[in-house]
């Protein structure tokens, strides 16, 4: 993918984006990219024959060192090149804006389906803190909405999507959908159907394109290339740990996002992105 005046745009992702898939994997097909890189090796080796880039973190809130970890990798690039010529941009998302996508998901499939099923939550096991992140998200999704449950399950952890759905037949749901907590898509699992991505490709792409814009505005007004802020304070300049996801009342819109953004977001919860 190709930003402002030939700068090239690296999705870096971790556990929420799968790193190293090709593009249409789990964030579907970023025109122009080469996949999404990890932030170590992956990254510096995209970054060989790439002079001028910005790197866009691929999480969704629940992968706090992430940018840090890429700032890391970029600082060192930056050594031999001149300044601005690699930027980091904000994450993707924050967990205020999971829970909405999420919630738009879920809506999807209340209508669609049977009111007295379940919602299973799935996502790649990450560790203590990310894994138990997204018990917490479960019940901001759940709170206010027409499913009977929201339950979760972890993809290569404890507990699986299998167990998942054989919890949510015990407690009584006649039928469990199965919704991405992240952007890679969920294993299929009999007696589950799937709700589809939690944001389409075209929808990724877009914000990525937002993310990249924005770093390199905030170069030109601030000259702020975005590396010393993630690699002191673990997290981008105005997304904050996801703090505001514990509002009970759920995600609005975040004083951090443009209005470019904020139309983004609602075309995509609008039309099943």
């Amino acid at each position: 993918m190709t930003g402002p005046p030939g700068r090239a745009v690296l999705p870096v992702g971790g556990h929420e984006s799968a790193a190293g898939l090709p593009p249409g994997g789990a964030a579907g097909p970023l025109p122009g990219a080469g996949g999404i890189s990890g932030p170590g090796r992956g990254l510096r080796t995209a970054l060989r024959d790439r002079p001028r880039a910005v790197a866009v973190p691929m999480t969704l809130g629940r992968d706090p060192d992430l940018a840090p970890a890429a700032a890391q990798t970029l600082a060192w690039a930056a050594r031999d090149r001149t300044p601005g010529d690699l930027l980091l941009a904000e994450p993707l998302g924050t967990l205020t804006h999971l829970v909405g996508w999420i919630r738009a998901a879920v809506m999807r499939v209340a209508r669609a389906g049977d009111a007295a099923g379940a919602v299973l939550l799935v996502a790649p096991a990450a560790g203590p803190d990310a894994d138990a992140e997204l018990f917490k998200v479960a019940r901001l999704v759940w709170h206010y909405l027409p499913v009977r449950r929201v339950e979760v399950a972890l993809d290569g952890g404890e507990p699986d999507v299998v167990e998942g759905v054989e919890r949510c037949r015990r407690l009584g749901a006649r039928e469990v959908a199965l919704v991405p907590a992240s952007l890679v898509p969920p294993p299929p699992c009999p007696g589950a159907v799937s709700a589809g991505p939690l944001l389409r490709p075209a929808a990724v792409a877009a914000l990525v394109r937002e993310r990249a814009a924005e770093a390199e505005l905030r170069w030109e007004r601030a000259g702020d290339d975005g590396l010393g802020m993630a690699a002191v304070h673990g997290h981008g300049h105005g997304h904050g740990h996801g703090h505001p996801v514990g509002h009970s009342d759920g995600p609005r819109h975040h004083h951090a996002f443009t209005e470019n953004t904020e139309t983004i977001l609602e075309g995509a919860a609008a039309h099943g992105g």
